[in-house]
Order: structure tokens, then sequence, then C-alpha cells
């Protein structure tokens, strides 16, 4: 458990996906004895393509004028728009990916049981050349009790640190998905996940379960799109399905 330790909240923003993903590896570097935890949401100006950092095969966008980003973090391609994504930093995460992933889905799947659907781990090995990352559910993701994959998450690790960030799929765009991965995006879920609700539950059950106390209120201490442009992603271990129990970085 990390409750007990002091965190900070970034702001809330919605910007383009290369401003996110520099974001996510900028917080690794605010790390401190003084903010050992650090916790944002976010959305996407408009639909956009991530591609995981080591993936090589890649949906084809060719004609469909969708930007396209590189994660920091493995797995396959995620389709964004109408999703609410997290991401938290910790300087010191439990000791072990597949231990942090079950901490950090254990909070998220008590945001939605708040909100009356129950989620559970995945259970599908990875697979290689998989091009949609909501196209299977491996251990790091959470799925409903119909085997719909709700929360897909991946991991960045940097000497000892830990970012975990995902995308939960609220309103996807349906005919841009079935364009790009040839399959049917996940059904939306039910009104009473709203962006702005949603993000609500999952602070409570950050401040009341996960870390135990109310958090800093932050600010971004200059533009985020120059804090984005000067982060570096090197001396990285990505992961997306926890492959070791050992802390890599």
């Amino acid at each position: 458990m990390i409750q007990g330790q002091r965190w900070g909240l970034y702001p809330d923003l919605s910007s383009c996906g290369s401003v996110q993903m520099g974001l996510d590896r900028w917080m690794l570097s605010q790390l401190s004895e003084e903010q050992p935890v650090l916790l944002r949401f976010y959305q996407w100006q408009q639909p956009t393509l991530s591609l995981g950092h080591h993936q090589s095969q890649t949906p084809s966008s060719e004609g469909l004028e969708i930007p396209v980003v590189r994660r920091p973090t493995g797995g396959a391609a995620v389709l964004h728009g109408g999703d609410l994504c997290y991401a938290i930093a910790l300087a010191q995460p439990p000791r072990g990916q597949r231990r942090a992933y079950r901490l950090l889905n254990q909070w998220l799947q008590a945001g939605f049981a708040q909100l009356g659907s129950a989620l559970v781990d995945g259970n599908s090995e990875q697979q290689r050349g998989q091009q949609n990352c909501f196209g299977q559910a491996t251990g790091a993701d959470l799925v409903d009790p119909l085997g719909i994959k709700r929360i897909g998450s991946a991991q960045l690790w940097q000497r000892g640190r830990l970012l975990q960030h995902g995308s939960i799929p609220l309103q996807p765009p349906a005919k841009l998905w079935q364009q790009l991965f040839n399959e049917p995006a996940p059904p939306a879920l039910p009104e009473a996940f709203s962006p702005n609700r949603l993000r609500q539950v999952l602070l409570q059950q950050a401040e009341q379960w996960l870390l135990g106390s109310k958090p800093n209120q932050l600010a971004w201490p200059e533009e985020p799109e120059r804090l984005a442009a000067i982060t570096s992603g090197k001396a990285a271990t990505v992961s997306a399905t926890g492959p070791s129990d050992k802390p890599k970085g």
C-alpha cells in the first residue's frame, strides 16, 4: 500500500497527443521526497492514435487524417477520443510490475464499483503482433463481467520510479475504431460514467483508499506545451503486462 504518502494533483488538461505523452514522462522528473506521488486526469482534443513504445506492427491510418503519437509505455495501439485518461507517478512504487498493476488496478476497480460496475483483471497472454490494445486484456487491464475490456493500462519504469497511465473509453468513436482496427469499439459506458463524474469518483478513491489523504493542489509551473517539449523518454523500461516481479530501470 502507499497510504500515508504526500501526493499532488495536477489540473486536468485537454490537449494534443504529443503534449499529453510528454507531460506523462515529465511527471516522473517531478517526483521528490516532498512530493512522492503525482496524479492527473486528461482528455484528448481530437481522436488520436497512440502507439506502444516498441510497437512495430501498427494499424493503417492512411486516409483517415488522424494524428498519431508514440507512447512512452509498451503495449499496442489505443484510439483516444471519448475516453478519460489517468496518469500516476510514484517515487517508491510497490516492488515489481505485477504487484504495482494489482495495487493500482484495485484503485480503479473501486471507482467503477462505486458507479455500479464490477471489473476484474484480464487474463490473456500478451500476443505478439497485436495491433489493437483493446483487442486483448492482459493482467495489466480490467474487464467487465461480459469480458469487455474497460480500462487499458501500461507502465514506464525509470531509475526505480514508476509511471502508470491508462485509457478508459467512455464514448469511443465507433466508426473510426472500425476503420482502424476492423473490429467494433467497446460499447459505450452508461451515462453515470461521464468524464466529470468518473474523475470525481476516482479522485475520491485515491483520497480514501489508495493514499488515505487529500492531495496538494498543484499548478503547472509553465506552459504545459513547453514542459512536454523538453521532456526526454530516455533511461526507461517499458511494460504493458508486467512480465517480471523485479523492478527495472
